[in-house]
């Protein structure tokens, strides 16, 4: 058995994508493909997360409480973030779609990516190639800037997100 060395930011990113295919059938290479990660680094991720308790050992199903409860948790400890300088990208965190109707800032959060659509604080991504995979699904940037939210929000700011997730993740 392999050791579990524990998790990489884009752990977190692999195994939402596969809640976001809603019990669709899904192949590795798909997800390789979609989030712009090699083949066998999906394969690790998806070991790395049966280990953890995030995915059962079919590696297929998504351990939906699990997942929820590391999220709310422990994301911010395990995947810390600070605002960077202001660059162009997508919109994240509190300035995403989704929260945005909920909490109104004058400071905008992006994800740094040549081709975005806003200009703001950057939030690193939790992997080099996401604003990539975010530029080719919307619904995974949303999903990214609740992510996002969690890992830089204030308190109110982080409960929106969580519920917000929660929804996602259990329908």
């Amino acid at each position: 058995m392999k050791k579990h060395n524990g998790m990489r930011p884009q752990d977190i990113v692999v195994i939402l994508k596969i809640v976001l295919k809603r019990n669709n059938a899904w192949q590795m290479k798909d997800l390789s493909y979609e989030l712009n990660i090699s083949l066998s680094e999906i394969s690790e991720s998806i070991h790395r997360s049966v280990l953890a308790g995030l995915m059962a050992a079919d590696k297929k199903t998504v351990l939906k409480q699990a997942l929820l409860e590391f999220i709310k948790y422990g994301l911010k400890y395990v995947f810390p973030v600070k605002p960077g300088g202001i660059v162009v990208g997508l919109p994240t965190a509190h300035s995403n779609e989704i929260l945005k109707k909920e909490i109104s800032s004058k400071e905008v959060y992006v994800i740094p990516f040549f081709d975005g659509n806003a200009k703001g604080f950057e939030i690193e991504p939790l992997y080099a190639n996401l604003p990539i995979a975010c530029s080719k699904d919307p619904e995974l940037c949303l999903v990214i800037g609740l992510i996002d939210c969690l890992r830089i929000g204030k308190n109110r700011e982080v409960q929106l997100a969580h519920r917000e997730l929660e929804k996602i993740i259990l329908c």
